[in-house]
């Protein structure tokens, strides 16, 4: 899908697949999925069931959302693969990413574990190399990312990062302020959440 045509509609959520994690992330998750259900924005997720991963693709498909999981074959069963929702099996974690990538108009970062971590740093490099400029916002309960954002500032500090870099993400503190985020970021409207609401219905 992509931003061929200038607006947005697609949103990839990077996320953590853990079920111990924090009930308030896993609530969060469902939150944001609703939230994007609401604006009529197709969620882009790993395609597993567990985890914030799971939390997000249920909120968004039980609110009648739009959804597409992508997971490599190799952790459908280890990420419990969601078949109420449309799903891509590919072959290789690169294809899921790069997949994911291509379907996306803009991202959302819930808090995660070493594999989150490893696809924000890749995305914003990505940005960093000027080969997207795609929004990017970061869900920040409790400076949840802070140690990172420190870190991209401390390479910033040493000269070895651009200052203009950090500005090529923004953070939120609450659920609510996500999708408002995405939309300034892209430089487009905020959408009526009501009558998106009734044209779902109808």
């Amino acid at each position: 899908m992509g931003r061929d045509n200038g607006r947005l509609q697609s949103v990839c959520v990077f996320c953590g697949s853990s079920e111990a994690a924090d009930p308030a992330f896993l609530r969060a998750a469902g939150d944001l999925g609703r939230a994007l259900a609401d604006a009529r924005l197709r969620l882009i997720y790993g395609g597993g069931g567990v985890g914030l991963m799971g939390a997000t693709a249920r909120g968004a498909h039980d609110a009648g959302g739009d959804v597409l999981g992508i997971i490599p074959d190799f952790l459908v069963g280890r990420e419990r693969a969601l078949d109420s929702v449309e799903h891509v099996v590919v072959t290789s974690m690169h294809e899921r990413k790069s997949m994911m990538f291509e379907e996306s108009d803009a991202f959302v970062i819930l808090p995660g574990g070493i594999g989150t971590l490893e696809e924000v740093v890749e995305l914003l490099s990505w940005r960093r190399l000027d080969l997207h400029k795609k929004p990017v916002v970061f869900y920040n309960p409790g400076d949840f990312w802070k140690t990172l954002f420190d870190l991209f500032q401390h390479t910033v500090d040493a000269k070895l990062t651009p200052p203009e870099f950090m500005d090529a993400w923004r953070a939120v503190e609450t659920v609510q302020e996500i999708v408002p985020a995405l939309y300034a970021q892209a430089g487009e409207p905020m959408p009526n959440i009501d009558e998106q609401r009734m044209l779902k219905v109808t």
